[in-house]
């Protein structure tokens, strides 16, 4: 007798502008949300499968489809983590496994992991690749917001960072070049990040050819990022990175996402918590990650033209708590 529904289905949702990175542009975000429901208690999750990981709503659904059955006959978040590998499809029936427990239990996935409850935290609010005018007029919108991820490739590098810091000169700022820089881009450009008060630059060079990176010392700390999914990645990035960026659809939910932060905070790196584009529904358990984390990049929202219900209130940089009624008890 099937004791739990689970139902999957892809969404489109799109997005308020066009969204541009170094790998390309996107004007939608294209997501998966599973549903697991028991006695008339549902428990949500959403992921984006993203195709630098070799991902497709087609093959995330299929991943999905072959393990139903045994989802459906109470597999636990431990035991799924056997089930699926890191990555999106886990990370979806992850989270909704949580969010279920937590409602049918009368408690929170905070209190369940014993995590702090988000209360307000800060976010980047991320600038996409533009022109240099183009980005500065918006790092003027965001000028008295705590922290801006700006969007590069390796045109004008220098040039928008000094447009967006002289209309932005107090937030911290992430400079994000999505794996399109060369080690000489950072050697030349270490200093001068250094000068514009840059708080970390994140995955500059490709995944798998970041080794150049052990032998830098560099005056502003690197973050991995595509380098770094769970902890299995952990001691490969030592003495190249300072701080790992921890992504839910990365590390296939937030069960090992909670391992991945209190491992690699005991080795010594600092945390960052960061998200796929995606509405709030994948934001809410990365938010109980974030409460001590360095850095959070967690405005995804922001980027949707419609958001779900009892969505994030994120304004000017600050996420304001996260509501029980859309994930976590």
């Amino acid at each position: 007798m099937i004791s739990r529904r689970l139902s999957v289905r892809p969404e489109t949702w799109v997005l308020n502008e066009p969204f541009h990175i170094s790998r390309g542009s996107r004007t939608e975000a294209h997501l998966i949300t599973a549903e697991l429901e028991h006695c008339k208690v549902t428990g949500c999750g959403e992921a984006a499968p993203y195709a630098r990981y070799g991902e497709t709503i087609d093959s995330v659904m299929t991943q999905l489809t072959d393990v139903t059955e045994a989802v459906e006959d109470g597999v636990s978040p431990e035991e799924l983590q056997a089930l699926l590998p890191a990555g999106a499809a886990r990370n979806a029936v992850d989270c909704a496994l949580w969010d279920i427990l937590a409602r049918w239990k009368g408690t929170s996935v905070a209190e369940m992991l014993d995590l702090p409850r988000p209360r307000q935290v800060d976010t980047a609010v991320t600038i996409g690749i533009g022109d240099a005018a183009t980005m500065a007029v918006k790092a003027k919108r965001y000028k008295d917001y705590p922290l801006l991820k700006i969007k590069l490739n390796r045109e004008d590098i220098t040039g928008k960072i000094k447009a967006i810091r002289a209309e932005a000169p107090t937030p911290r700022i992430i400079i994000d070049p999505n794996e399109s820089w060369t080690i000489e881009d950072i050697t030349e450009l270490d200093s001068f990040m250094a000068e514009m008060n840059i708080s970390v630059l994140e995955q500059p060079l490709a995944a798998g050819q970041d080794e150049g990176l052990r032998d830098f010392k560099g005056k502003v700390p690197v973050c991995a990022d595509e380098s770094c999914h769970t902890r299995a990645d952990l001691d490969g990035l030592q003495g190249k990175y300072q701080v790992i960026n921890i992504k839910l659809d990365k590390t296939g939910g937030l069960t090992e996402a909670v391992k991945l932060k209190q491992q690699a905070t005991d080795m010594g790196f600092d945390i960052m918590v960061g998200c796929m584009i995606s509405t709030s529904l994948a934001m809410a358990p990365a938010l109980l990650l974030a409460s001590d984390a360095t850095f959070v990049d967690l405005d995804g929202p922001l980027w949707m033209k419609e958001d779900r219900a009892h969505g994030l209130d994120i304004t000017q940089g600050c996420i304001a708590g996260l509501s029980p009624d859309l994930w976590g008890g």
